[in-house]
């Protein structure tokens, strides 16, 4: 039987409430030059892309100058940053969760198409920094998610099977992603659901499945 070994995180909408702010902050960004993604949309098909791949999708089917992309994507950035400093603190159940995880002798690690330098700041602004083994943005990898690569290289630097890793993904392109590599799944639906109490239940079920 393969216990559950290691617990790997998405982090947006996962380890901090930060779903809307990308999806504002590039809005705000793509406003200057007359874009902007609906909700509908940005649920359906960009949540949970890098900020390159959808302005890559807006140009593709929406005309948007691919010489604008920097631009835009360096002003998303900055807006993001800024709303980090404003709106990210910690989270009682998330700290909770993790501290616990780790006293229990679960690896952790986390997977995020964020840039780094925007999960080192929402990482520190809420105080989990420490109970990481290590992070992968999608700065670290050739192919982020929805592909497989993100997930399969936190697995393979943790030296586990993926069948001893836990990914908790909130959005379909990271579940994609977690699924290819191997990885069991738990599925967040809201942030309110990551918690010890849930994360339990859930290598719980795994584990009585494979006994």
């Amino acid at each position: 039987m393969n216990k559950i070994k290691a617990v790997i995180f998405d982090m947006d909408g996962v380890l901090i409430d930060a779903k809307d702010w990308h999806y504002e902050a590039l809005n705000q960004a793509l406003i200057l030059f007359g874009f902007e993604i609906s909700r509908k949309d940005h649920l359906v098909n960009y949540d949970g892309l890098p900020t390159k791949k959808k302005l890559e999708m807006l140009s593709q089917e929406r005309g948007l100058p691919k010489e604008l992309h920097n631009f835009i994507n360096e002003i998303k950035q900055d807006l993001t940053i800024k709303t980090a400093f404003v709106k990210c603190k910690p989270s009682f159940n998330q700290l909770y969760a993790l501290n616990l995880l780790k006293e229990n002798g679960y690896r952790l690690a986390a997977c995020s198409n964020s840039v780094k330098k925007t999960i080192e700041i929402l990482f520190d602004k809420s105080k989990i920094t420490k109970f990481f083994e290590f992070y992968l943005s999608n700065e670290d990898v050739k192919f982020p998610k929805p592909n497989p690569e993100m997930y399969e290289s936190a697995i393979k630097r943790l030296n586990l099977n993926p069948r001893e890793c836990l990914v908790l993904e909130d959005n379909e392109n990271g579940i994609k992603s977690a699924l290819a590599s191997g990885a069991h799944v738990m599925v967040i639906e809201k942030f309110s659901e990551v918690n010890y109490h849930n994360i339990m239940d859930q290598i719980k079920q795994i584990e009585d499945t494979q006994k």
